[in-house]
């Protein structure tokens, strides 16, 4: 959608955003503002590279490699890696090999069929090599971000979850900044490229709703749910990545397509029911 733009850009803008309705809402009300201690600003700071800006980039980049689909099911076996590395001690292993296997076996038909359809062998198939492993560096980001989150959330439960979203927000935000200043492009460039509106209406709906409100939210669950649990509601993230990729693309689902998306949804249901 804002194809004259670069990932860097887009990736400053959308966190730059965030950054901005974070720092609103903590400095609206001085009196009331609770600041962080030095070890909660480092946490914040390191955090917000793992789960938003260096994420981001890298399943942006994913993305521009090799197209939405698989990436979009490689971010979704986030649910699975959380439930594994976050999993409670009395949840046992063997329990969770259906689901593990249905995922991965539908992971493995996505690819297959991406990469058979579309590149093949050669330049093109290298590139898309090249974006899955970016994907996967962006699963592994967000993985060890949510698993992170979750245990400082639980471990400081003085914390008040909105209020540790705009932390969250305020150092990404500081940190975007710094990123479209190293190697962002400059304002005049910016504006003499065609779509600027439509780039800055897509970064103050992202920065506030994927990312403030999003955060938010996230942050109550990762209190009150077990890090394992609370990892499934990544699930409909895949899900409506999904869609919307067959929708830009015009076109259903192939049949391996169907069959991928149809295992991948029932590896994680029945990651759900071991849980239960």
């Amino acid at each position: 959608m804002v194809g004259h733009f670069g990932m860097v850009d887009i990736t400053a803008a959308r966190f730059l955003v965030f950054g901005a309705i974070s720092g609103i809402a903590v400095f609206a009300r001085p009196a009331a503002v609770r600041w962080p201690t030095g070890r909660q600003a480092l946490a914040a700071l390191g955090l917000s590279v793992l789960g938003f800006s260096g994420y981001y980039l890298l399943l942006a980049f994913g993305i521009q490699a090799a197209g939405t689909e698989v990436p979009s099911l490689i971010i979704g076996t986030i649910p699975v890696w959380m439930m594994l590395l976050g999993r409670p001690a009395g949840l046992r292993l063997r329990t969770l090999l259906p689901g593990l296997l249905l995922t991965g076996a539908g992971i493995a038909l996505m690819i297959w069929g991406a990469w058979s359809a579309q590149h093949g062998t050669g330049q093109g198939g290298a590139r898309f090599g090249w974006g899955i492993a970016l994907a996967l560096a962006a699963m592994a980001s967000w993985t060890v971000y949510g698993l992170l989150n979750a245990s400082w959330l639980q471990r400081h439960a003085e914390l008040n979850a909105t209020d540790w979203a705009n932390w969250l927000g305020v150092a990404t935000g500081l940190g975007a900044l710094l990123l479209w200043l190293v190697a962002g492009s400059d304002l005049a460039t910016l504006r003499a490229r065609p779509d600027g509106m439509l780039f800055v209406w897509i970064a103050l709906a992202s920065g506030f709703g994927s990312s403030w409100l999003a955060t938010i939210l996230w942050n109550v669950a990762s209190q009150r749910l077990s890090a394992s649990l609370c990892g499934q509601l990544i699930v409909s993230e895949t899900l409506f990545a999904l869609v919307y990729s067959f929708v830009w693309d015009g076109r259903w689902p192939q049949a391996t397509e169907w069959v991928a998306a149809l295992l991948f949804v029932l590896g994680i249901l029945a990651s759900i029911k071991a849980h239960r």
